[in-house]
């Protein structure tokens, strides 16, 4: 009953959804990809913020019915039956009287499931394609036939496109670079790949004088010009990838880079993506808890390895769901890069066992790791654990709810609700 009524749902606020789109006739920038499109939605939005009204999709609401609740301007009603006759009164509402509407939408497609972006991809038109990166083993992978499969569903988004649509692509993930064979449309590439439109290199992680780490700094080079780019207050390679994104775009759409590049400096990323927090005892983490993928995992810990420390690094890592047949695999190779990038190892969940059979494989000792079944666990243990200067990366997929260790050690409890991911009371309520 509950699935029939979230199709009927679905297919209502859809045909609103369209109906509004001619009304107001926004430009659409939308977003695919395995990992950076959350990230990227938010660049995006900063920049475009600055000089026009914008609307981004809330949360990660990027699915069949995530579009159209965007697309509205509401939230989700879960399984409340007056919420949702509530949204659907309000997308009425929007299309029979006047309002003002939003001149551009920043939208994040997904895909779960094969069919669904063809779904999308049958009512959306769009000014901007962005495909972030894929990956070996990317996410819901396991609902696929393989990597291959996967790539050619998310490259659906691409027939959406105008047809003075610009095409932007991540050009240091070879399959989405080939997507550009794809599309007749102006195509410009980002990446630290030499052949980038937008290249990026030099990236840093800057300290303060007190030998604390504030964030990363790196160089874009664009047109024959090369500029600094700074973004405080978080660390990795996809905040990098998310502003060389925004870049491109800007590039293509002639917006003043030295805006845009001025916008991306403390712009607000969402929680639980590479976020550095102050945890108790004089720690710090880096809050990873959103989500993870063994290409988002492996960059992490690369991240944790790179920064400077006076104390322990601790990789406290969780299981990384969706993968099907490459579940095993895929985690032991997170092991062998935990072991050359961390001290100190703590695993949870069932899957995540196999990262510290990884880890021991390539000469980790076993004093140095810890495993619990679940995040409760280890973040009591990590509460006693931790001492004074140490560095700690907190990573998992949601079902595992690693943004509980977070909290168990976040030094600014009375925040916690705007700091960490997945606060808000349905998640609270889940086991």
């Amino acid at each position: 009953m509950k699935i029939i009524f979230k199709k009927i749902i679905a297919y209502i606020l859809q045909i609103e959804s369209r109906l509004i789109l001619w009304k107001y006739k926004p430009k659409i920038i939308a977003i695919t990809g395995s990992i950076g499109k959350t990230s990227t939605k938010d660049a995006i939005y900063s920049v475009i913020s600055k000089i026009s009204q914008v609307r981004k999709s809330e949360k990660s609401y990027n699915s069949e019915l995530g579009l159209p609740l965007a697309i509205l301007g509401v939230s989700n009603g879960w399984y409340n039956p007056y919420l949702w006759l509530k949204n659907i009164f309000k997308g009425l509402w929007l299309i029979l009287a006047p309002h003002q509407y939003p001149k551009w939408l920043v939208l994040e497609v997904g895909v779960g499931k094969p069919g669904d972006m063809s779904k999308t991809a049958s009512w959306l038109e769009t000014d901007a394609v962005i495909i972030t990166a894929i990956g070996e083993t990317p996410t819901h992978i396991e609902f696929f036939d393989g990597r291959k499969h996967l790539i050619e569903e998310k490259s659906g988004l691409i027939k959406t496109l105008k047809k003075d649509g610009l095409l932007i692509l991540n050009a240091d993930d070879e399959a989405v670079l080939e997507l550009k064979s794809k599309s007749k449309n102006r195509v410009i590439t980002y990446g630290f790949n030499r052949e980038s439109n937008i290249l990026g290199s030099s990236e840093s992680i800057f300290y303060n004088d007190l030998g604390v780490p504030e964030g990363i700094i790196f160089r874009i080079d664009e047109g024959g010009n090369s500029l600094p780019v700074v973004i405080e207050g978080v660390f990795g390679r996809n905040h990098i990838y998310a502003a060389l994104a925004t870049l491109a775009l800007s590039f293509g759409l002639k917006f003043n880079m030295l805006m845009a590049i001025n916008a991306l400096k403390n712009y607000d990323v969402p929680p639980g993506r590479m976020r550095l927090l102050k945890g108790i005892n004089e720690t710090l983490i880096i809050d990873d808890t959103y989500n993870s993928s063994p290409l988002a995992c492996a960059s992490a810990l690369r991240t944790l390895g790179e920064v400077k420390s006076i104390g322990r690094k601790i990789a406290i890592l969780g299981d990384m769901l969706e993968l099907g047949k490459h579940t095993v695999s895929a985690h032991k190779h997170i092991g062998q890069i935990a072991k050359e990038n961390a001290q100190i190892l703590v695993v949870v969940g069932p899957r995540a066992q196999t990262i510290k059979d990884g880890a021991i494989e390539v000469g980790m000792n076993k004093n140095d790791i810890f495993e619990f079944a679940n995040s409760d666990e280890a973040g009591r243990f990590v509460k006693t654990f931790i001492q004074k200067g140490d560095l700690l990366l907190i990573k998992g997929s949601q079902g595992i709810r690693m943004e509980r260790v977070a909290e168990a050690i976040l030094l600014d409890q009375k925040n916690k609700s705007m700091l960490l991911v997945r606060q808000d009371r349905e998640w609270l309520n889940k086991e």
